[in-house]
């Protein structure tokens, strides 16, 4: 959401409130507690060096940026009551509310958020999104220790007053100042207990909850902090997240009435769910992409004619189909069509040969690489933990074994699967995922710039790519953007750093108790607007 005008702000402002007003309940005398099945554990609650959405529903709970997300996902005002941006769109001029405080009853300042985002900026804490918000004016040369935080387009014009400076007009700037880097940490806690901020105790946060416990692989439990500015209007007390990443044992829990909302089911039981559930299972579709990543930086993968051909083989519709039970669609471009700003992506140019053309080709392809009967091509498959994601990887194993290819499977936890893919661990082919960040390409496209070596788990290094994508970056005019995006894009469907597998929908259990919950695109539930009937 992009708001040019403060009286539109104010507008929406009120529009949700009313609505969300309407859904609240007068406080309860007893305690409401909300047992949340999340998927995983978190790697960190550190703002700064968090990556995954299992984090983010967390610290989305913890902690409130200049905007929030209503409950429709969308970019909804959070500290900053409203904003103004200048004519040339470069400069942004938030005006805090004034009843915003940490969870210990200091006022949030606009000099906390420039100490939180200078430090996202600073090298050596090493930041997960850092790119992200590399539309501020100088954040990667500061990124990049080519120059001190101090220079970071970002100032406090007084203690309500944030002004923020970008390098070009970025459309979706707003709608990235609600994920993890634009997040604010308490100052004095950070220099106090360094690292260990985060921890119980030591976290002071300024979300409508604050931390209560973590046990690792049980649970991580939040409270309602009773200094939020919107405190009255929160009706859970208690939201306890657990680690679900045995999904079957997490459809007996929500069963038992011991969930009340469970992330992600066995895909191979959905038919069952929707007769057992009825609409307690809710599906969504969404615009995330699921693919595997190509390790490039080592032989035989810096071969374009082995990529091509491990890509080409995959049969996406069995998968689809098959595999997720009809709750994904296949995925023949790196951008999921249907974003507004970008039109109809680009496909593969093999995208409706039949799967049998295609393997002939990929054999082709492979033999001129090198590789047949006499001489298979040998990889290995790494995923993360799931009874969805091993039933993906043996299908996509099968499938390449077709056209000669011997496979082996690794599979490990959520938070080292993605640690092993950020720090550019050795890896053949490895299963990951992206969730947009905001409604434009551009999400999908920075994954594979060179100088976005975190989420870039490929390795993938293209001067002509990155050169559009920096061309793209300086362009004013939607148009002439959009084509050049259009031009990215095709190179790298070419040269398939990445496989696009799947388009994915999002699948929970969300008990008939649970009221509030809203399905949306961008998966973001917040606590604060929830209730529980027991």
């Amino acid at each position: 959401m992009s708001v040019t005008e403060p009286v539109a702000t104010l507008k929406k402002v009120a529009a949700i409130a009313t609505v969300l007003g309407l859904a609240l309940p007068s406080a309860a005398s007893a305690e409401m507690i909300y047992h949340r099945g999340n998927g995983a554990d978190p790697n960190t609650l550190d703002p700064a060096k968090t990556s995954i959405n299992v984090e983010l529903n967390i610290l989305s709970d913890l902690l409130e940026g200049l905007v929030t997300y209503d409950t429709s996902g969308a970019a909804y005002p959070g500290v900053a009551k409203s904003w103004d941006i200048s004519d040339d769109d470069l400069i942004y001029t938030f005006h805090f509310r004034n009843d915003a405080k940490w969870s210990n009853g200091e006022p949030v300042t606009a000099g906390d958020f420039v100490f939180s985002l200078r430090r996202v900026m600073t090298p050596a804490i090493g930041s997960t999104y850092a790119t992200l918000l590399y539309p501020i004016r100088n954040a990667k040369a500061v990124n990049i220790g080519k120059l001190d935080p101090s220079k970071l387009g970002v100032r406090a014009i007084d203690d309500k007053t944030l002004e923020i400076t970008l390098e070009a007009p970025t459309p979706y700037f707003i709608d990235t100042l609600d994920l993890f880097p634009a997040l604010p940490v308490y100052p004095p806690s950070v220099k106090k207990y360094g690292d260990e901020f985060v921890k119980p105790g030591h976290m002071v946060s300024n979300g409508a909850y604050k931390l209560e416990s973590f046990r690792l692989n049980a649970q991580l439990t939040v409270v309602k902090n009773p200094y939020f500015h919107d405190a009255e209007n929160v009706a859970i007390d208690k939201v306890i997240y657990y680690p679900t990443q045995d999904e079957a044992a997490a459809i007996r829990r929500f069963d038992a009435g011991e969930l009340d909302s469970n992330y992600g089911v066995p895909v191979d039981q959905i038919g069952w769910l929707r007769d057992h559930f009825g609409p307690e299972f809710h599906l969504t579709p969404a615009p995330v992409l699921e693919y595997y990543a190509i390790n490039m930086t080592k032989p035989p993968f810096d071969d374009i004619r082995v990529r091509q051909a491990l890509s080409m083989a995959i049969d996406r519709k069995f998968l689809a189909e098959k595999i997720m039970e009809g709750s994904a669609f296949p995925a023949y471009s790196f951008v999921p069509p249907g974003l507004p700003p970008y039109g109809e992506p680009v496909y593969v140019d093999w995208k409706d040969d039949s799967i049998l053309d295609r393997e002939d080709e990929a054999v082709a392809l492979l033999k001129q690489a090198g590789y047949g009967p006499d001489h298979p091509l040998k990889l290995t498959i790494h995923y993360n933990t799931s009874d969805t994601r091993k039933k993906e990887a043996s299908a996509i194993a099968d499938m390449w074994r077709e056209i000669g290819v011997e496979v082996s499977l690794i599979n490990t936890d959520t938070a080292t699967h993605y640690s092993l893919l950020q720090r550019h661990g050795d890896f053949d082919i490895a299963r990951a995922g992206w969730i947009p960040d905001y409604p434009d390409a551009q999400t999908f496209l920075a994954l594979m710039k060179s100088d976005n070596p975190r989420f870039n788990y490929a390795g993938y290094d293209n001067p002509d790519y990155d050169a559009l994508m920096a061309k793209a970056a300086r362009t004013v005019d939607p148009e002439a953007r959009k084509a050049i995006l259009h031009q990215a894009q095709a190179i790298i469907e070419k040269d398939t750093p990445n496989i696009p597998l799947l388009y994915d929908s999002w699948r929970y259990l969300v008990s008939d108790k649970l009221k509030g919950w809203v399905d949306n695109g961008p998966d973001m539930h917040l606590s604060r607007w929830m209730r529980i009937e027991r």
